[in-house]
């Protein structure tokens, strides 16, 4: 069954992601920066690290254009996204989710994307609501997206479990470098 398969993946996932972030990120962050550069001017959503996620907050504040983090507005819908800027004021949002307490509502042309774990397809393991999912799915109904996978190259696994909904990545972005999915 896929829902006992997805959840199986997950705690594995859960754990091997908390033993790389021990190690720490190297140099994931430049890597990120470096490849969100050739996107300077494009709307970017990225994410506030949770638990033993890989922070993307320096490429973040690096990106040279507007950047924004999602928002998740209920269960089966796909996220809003709200501009930050470093040292905005956050307040908790859905699943204790920082998220900024005011700001304009953004539509991003870049995600950086969180996740349990990837594999060499493109897809990912996420936390199970299917925010990206759906979200990906709708912005790329309207215009060409980017889903930019960020995440410990030890999270890397043989093959994600996948359903019909699922939205590949078009780029992984690790401490030991950038792959593209073609």
């Amino acid at each position: 069954m896929m829902a006992d398969d997805k959840k199986a993946a997950r705690a594995a996932a859960a754990e091997k992601r908390a033993l790389a972030f021990a190690a720490g990120q190297g140099r994931a962050a430049e890597y990120l920066a470096g490849y969100l550069a050739d996107h300077a001017g494009k709307v970017l959503s990225g994410y506030m690290p949770f638990r033993s996620e890989i922070d993307p907050l320096p490429a973040m504040a690096a990106h040279q254009g507007p950047v924004c983090l999602p928002v998740i507005p209920g269960r089966d819908q796909p996220l809003q996204f709200r501009q930050w800027q470093p040292g905005a004021a956050l307040i908790e949002g859905a699943f204790k989710a920082m998220i900024p307490a005011e700001g304009a509502m953004l539509e991003p042309e870049v995600l950086i994307v969180p996740m349990l774990a990837f594999d060499a397809r493109g897809y990912r393991l996420g936390y199970g609501g299917g925010f990206y999912d759906r979200t990906l799915e709708a912005l790329r109904a309207k215009r060409p997206t980017i889903a930019v996978g960020f995440a410990f190259a030890a999270q890397e696994v043989a093959e994600v479990p996948l359903e019909p909904t699922d939205q590949r990545l078009d780029l992984m972005v690790t401490e030991e470098g950038i792959r593209f999915f073609s």
